[in-house]
């Protein structure tokens, strides 16, 4: 299936998807991957379906949502590979700008090197750059790159593109347990602080992963990463995606639910939560109720307090 959806994004409101390589070519071998084992690892861009194919299917698709009366924010390239791997990508492109719909992509950035890759994603209103690792042996472990790939180049292909890109530019940092990430938080927030996205993402597996010994990271190294992040790029820049759809601050009048919300977008402080509840006209017996039913969890950090919503994966602990 070419074209799918639309489906909820936080990122991307209503996104449609379009699946421009088959299941599973791909520059990485991701351990964490959600669609499996790489199947063909490829650099080279090559043709996979017809431009004009994919133009018919997203149409026949986008057309089928308007009718039933749905929005559609984005389509989106999100495929079961890599998306620059397609060297029709920027035909594509042009092809489905005649729908009138924003257009975006999510890439591991692997080929963001190459010139020609660059300029198709130019064309786009929003992409999301993986950035797992700044340092050679973490970025082998996590994302096992095809062996002729080069971490330098591209973290310098990023910086290129970043200088060009006018539209909304995220990264996404897929964090995992049984990594030692030593100060790797500390040095992916100095690449952040130069690349300046719109919002750099922190991430945890949510579904099945590539191999069974992937789990999500722990509430303490997700703080710690947020918390570093932050401090390079302002907290305003950094969310979670850590499995949950809520929809930060969207004050519903339920005080948990939107506790609940906020915390699986970004940790509270201690004093950000007491004068939410006081505006709430509500007490802190809330927490400690949240916490005993494993939804939040209490961590601590430089000598602070912060409550965030506790992973799924950990809410039958």
């Amino acid at each position: 299936m070419i074209a799918f959806g639309p489906v909820p994004s936080r990122r991307l409101g209503r996104s449609l998807g379009v699946n421009n390589i088959p299941d599973k070519v791909c520059t990485y071998a991701c351990v964490y991957c959600q669609i499996g084992r790489t199947l063909r690892m490829e650099i080279e861009r090559r043709a996979f379906y017809d431009p004009e194919l994919i133009f018919r299917e997203v149409s026949e698709k986008v057309n089928e949502a308007l009718e039933r009366g749905e929005e559609i924010d984005y389509i989106t390239f999100v495929p079961d590979g890599e998306p620059t791997l397609d060297v029709n990508l920027g035909r594509e492109v042009d092809l489905l700008r005649q729908l009138g719909i924003k257009l975006a992509a999510l890439t591991n950035a692997s080929l963001i090197w190459r010139e020609d890759v660059r300029e198709d994603l130019l064309k786009l209103d929003f992409v999301s750059l993986k950035v797992d690792a700044v340092s050679e042996a973490l970025w082998r472990k996590i994302d096992r790159p095809h062996k002729s790939l080069s971490l330098e180049k591209i973290l310098e292909g990023m910086l290129e593109f970043r200088k060009e890109f006018r539209g909304k530019l995220v990264t996404e940092t897929m964090l995992i347990d049984n990594v030692d990430y030593g100060d790797e938080f500390e040095r992916i927030a100095e690449f952040l602080k130069e690349l300046k996205p719109d919002t750099a993402y922190i991430a945890v597996p949510t579904r099945p992963p590539a191999e069974p010994w992937v789990r999500p990271a722990r509430e303490e190294v997700i703080n710690r990463a947020f918390q570093a992040f932050s401090k390079a790029l302002g907290e305003d820049h950094v969310e979670y995606l850590i499995g949950y759809e809520g929809n930060a601050f969207a004050f519903t009048g339920n005080v948990e639910e939107d506790l609940l919300s906020i915390t699986a977008v970004h940790p509270m402080r201690e004093d950000a939560v007491r004068e939410f509840l006081r505006k709430a006209n509500a007490d802190w017996s809330i927490i400690e109720k949240l916490i005993r039913e494993n939804k939040l969890i209490e961590l601590e950090y430089e000598g602070k307090k912060f409550y965030m919503r506790q992973l799924k994966s950990r809410e039958t602990r």
